[in-house]
């Protein structure tokens, strides 16, 4: 049956719900290229203002795995276990956590993305590796995920096309927000994969796209619910962006930052959610009697990180980018640092270089910014606070500004916790 997509967009726009052969039908449509992204704009917009109930975005989700293939991990000798998580400021964690977990002893096919508004993307970072590649084929991930255990790559061109055109659309029209869009890119993906289970990093605070902690526990329930329906062993940690994790924001930086967590160093922030996860999905695996922390200390999870590196065509030793211009950002007054936005530091970035404002967009992967305190640290009014990198000196104005509001001083600070609530179905 033939659709029109106004009147698609037309229905959403008026707070009706979308049945299942219009659902099916647009989502085809666009893969298709029948639909225009213009139009799919629009009804990505109503959708996020509208929202979707339960039954549309299990639809929606089905529309979009029904889009491509599945990748078939039946030969892979080990349990298999991803984790994805909804995004967040300094969110480096899958880059130390995918050769732990490895390491450990599951199969980790860490299919991930590019960066999405404020939040940065975990291939944009391991590109800041000289030689190493995103793009891997069905064979190539089946075949390394056997020899190493872990990889990090884009999804293949037959996985779940429909996401992979909405994924980027999404973060240049304003729509990234959208719970039911989220829901659905997520376990779209994830479910194509073929993961036999999967743990679910759900953010809220400023610097995350729920900033609701009940926003973020209801997404991160209809994600389980999505997983577990289809199969897939799925649970969910609830953990706050409301400060950037560890000290590195940007590309470089956060490879840089991770290696150092992989190697028994790193901030502590880091190393706690990387081993809080790293349980969690080795419960998944069957695999809860190894400690992940053991492993970590050994190096074993380092050498993982390198041969996994190495495979996809990566120098574990060469030199990461460095920016042309380093810039400090300085405490407004003398006390203790009380907050650091998580959102205005990752905006900062981003207008540093460190993301994209349009899909076509490379990134700069020197850009970015470290933390030279965090809440909880005693400042000193005029002492440098942050440092600014960018290759381009004519950005750092914007990122200024961004940063206006950023920090507080007070004279105590109370820790929040960072894992908030444990969701499984």
């Amino acid at each position: 049956m033939a659709h029109s997509v106004i009147d698609v967009i037309r229905a959403k726009r008026d707070g009706g719900r979308l049945d299942d052969e219009q659902i099916d039908w647009v989502v085809d449509a666009y893969t298709r290229g029948e639909v225009a992204d213009e139009q799919m704009s629009a009804l990505a917009m109503a959708i996020l203002l509208r929202g979707m109930d339960r039954a549309e975005i299990a639809r929606w989700t089905a529309a979009m795995i029904g889009s491509g293939e599945r990748l078939d991990l039946a030969g892979v000798p080990r349990p298999t276990v991803d984790k994805h998580s909804t995004g967040g400021v300094g969110d480096k964690i899958t880059l130390p956590l995918t050769p732990l977990v490895a390491a450990c002893g599951a199969a980790v096919p860490q299919l991930s993305g590019r960066g999405l508004g404020h939040t940065g993307g975990t291939l944009d970072k391991l590109e800041s590796i000289p030689g190493w590649r995103a793009r891997l084929s069905a064979a190539e991930i089946r075949a390394q995920l056997t020899e190493v255990g872990a990889v990090v790559c884009a999804a293949t061109d037959g996985l779940a096309p429909a996401d992979r055109k909405l994924y980027a659309l999404r973060d240049v029209t304003g729509t990234v927000e959208s719970i039911p869009l989220i829901a659905s890119s997520i376990m779209s993906k994830k479910i194509a994969e073929g993961a036999q289970s999967l743990v679910l990093d759900v953010k809220c605070g400023s610097g995350a796209f729920m900033k609701d902690q009940d926003q973020a526990r209801a997404l991160a329930a209809e994600l389980v619910s999505i997983g577990d329906a289809h199969g897939v062993r799925t649970s969910a940690l609830l953990t706050g962006m409301s400060v950037p994790l560890g000290v590195a924001v940007g590309n470089a930086l956060e490879v840089a930052e991770s290696a150092e967590v992989l190697q028994g160093g790193g901030p502590a922030d880091v190393v706690e959610l990387t081993l809080a996860l790293a349980r969690e999905m080795l419960a998944g695996a069957g695999l809860s009697d190894v400690d992940p922390a053991e492993v970590l200390a050994s190096g074993r999870a380092f050498d993982t990180w390198r041969a996994m590196i190495s495979a996809q065509g990566g120098d574990p030793d060469a030199r990461l980018p460095r920016a042309a211009h380093v810039e400090t950002f300085t405490a407004p007054a003398s006390g203790v640092l009380t907050g650091l936005d998580a959102y205005a530091v990752g905006l900062a970035a981003w207008r540093l270089g460190a993301g994209r404002a349009r899909k076509e967009d490379d990134v700069q992967h020197a850009a970015g910014i470290r933390c030279l305190a965090k809440p909880g640290d005693p400042v000193t009014e005029g002492a440098p606070l942050l440092e600014l990198h960018t290759d381009t000196p004519e950005k750092l104005p914007g990122a200024r500004e961004a940063l206006a509001d950023a920090v507080t001083v007070g004279t105590a600070h109370t820790p929040a916790p960072l894992v908030l609530d444990t969701i499984r179905p």
